[in-house]
This record gives structure tokens, C-alpha cells and sequence, in this order.
């Protein structure tokens, strides 16, 4: 456990709470009672955890759900995905039944309609896209409902980009992991990229004055 640790960076301390969590399988019991082999699988299991615990913010509970589901092969990774999507997304609920709400409602359902994308019922996406757009409104009224349109046709080719890459996977257990990790951690890398671009376009668009450049 202790050459684990080393490769790994992470604290012995973790690994054993992870080991008693149940989210790393115990290593191989050698001749010593009081050592254990940890090899490459064990590693590549303990960065997996590691990426949606201590990056991707999921909890233990939800992470040990989505690890069994991923070592059950009967399990399809359309479903392990959806486990994963609703643990990393955000939360909902306790949102006002005013009319900001239910104007959202009715916009993000055109939108989904028009787009012909069909959630499962009770999906989380649905119901933070309208508390989101609700929240929105409540602000600005209806100045930014125009980013709705390319908003979704721009992340519908980047999760056609995130599913092209786990379809060119043929090994599962690396579609699973490349999947589960682009699902939890994709979302902060879309966030700082686009805070990039607007960087970018605003500097373009608003250009500071010669002063302030010199």
C-alpha cells in the first residue's frame, strides 16, 4: 500500500478509507500477514476513484453505486452514465412556482421538442435547465433567452465529441472509465474554456482603451 501511495500521491490514509468504503478492492494477501499486493488494476481503480471524488466532487455513496454498475457487465454504459450524470449534476428543487418558473418550463420543453431530444422522465438536466432559466429571468426578464438556440446546438456536438470518443474505445473497462471521467470532469473543462473564449471575444468586441493597454 505504501508503493500504492507513492505512485498514486495519494495518502495511505485515503486509500485504506477508500479500501474500507469499498471503492478499491483489497489487495492480494502475499506470505507476510501484514502485506498486501497492489498492482496495476488497483492503480488505475484508484485514479478512477480519485478523479470523481476529489475532482469531480461525487459522493462516496455515489461513487460506490457507479463503480458496481461499472464492474457489472450487464450493466449498460448508457445506464452507468446516467447514474453518474445525476450525482455530478446540479441540484434542484425548492425553486418558487411563480411565473418566471413556469415560463421556463414551457421554454426549455420548446426547446427540448424542437430539438427532438427526449429525457427520461424526472431527468435532473430538465428541471436545473428550468430553475436556471427561471433564476435568469427573474433578473434580466427575457434579454437571455436568445442563448438558449446556440447554447444547445453547441453541446449537442460536444456530447456527439464526447460519445465519438468512447465509441472509437474498443477495451470496456476504458470506454467506461474515459466515459465516466468525461461526464464528471467535462463539465469544469467546458466551464474554463468558454471563460477563455469570452475572454477572448470581449477583448475583441470591447477593446480596452490605448491607455489601459500601454
Amino acid at each position: 500500500m505504501a508503493e500504492l501511495s507513492r505512485t498514486s500521491g495519494v495518502p495511505v490514509a485515503t486509500i485504506k478509507y477508500y479500501v474500507r468504503e469499498g471503492l478499491l478492492p483489497r489487495g492480494e494477501v502475499t506470505t507476510s500477514p501484514n502485506q498486501a499486493d497492489y498492482g496495476p488494476a488497483h492503480l488505475r481503480r484508484l485514479q478512477l476513484v480519485r478523479s470523481l471524488v476529489e475532482v469531480g466532487g461525487l459522493s462516496i455513496a455515489a461513487v460506490r453505486a457507479t463503480l458496481v454498475a461499472v464492474d457489472d457487465p450487464a450493466v449498460p454504459l448508457h445506464h452507468t452514465l446516467g447514474m453518474t450524470i445525476a450525482a455530478a449534476g446540479p441540484g434542484t428543487g425548492g425553486a418558487p412556482e411563480d411565473a418566471a418558473q413556469r415560463e421556463a418550463e414551457a421554454r426549455i420543453d420548446e426547446l427540448l421538442a424542437k430539438k427532438g431530444w427526449r429525457p427520461h422522465d424526472g431527468a435532473p438536466g430538465r428541471q436545473a435547465a428550468i430553475d436556471c432559466l427561471a433564476t435568469m429571468r427573474r433578473v434580466t426578464g427575457t434579454r437571455l433567452d436568445s442563448v438558449l438556440a446556440p447554447y444547445a446546438d453547441a453541446v449537442e456536438a460536444i456530447a456527439e465529441a464526447d460519445l465519438d470518443t468512447v465509441s472509437a474505445l474498443t477495451d470496456p473497462e476504458e470506454r467506461v472509465e474515459t466515459a465516466l471521467v468525461g461526464t464528471v470532469l467535462g463539465d469544469r473543462l467546458l466551464a474554463a474554456l468558454r471563460r477563455l473564449a469570452r475572454e477572448h471575444v470581449s477583448a475583441r468586441r470591447f477593446p480596452p482603451a490605448a491607455e489601459e493597454t500601454s
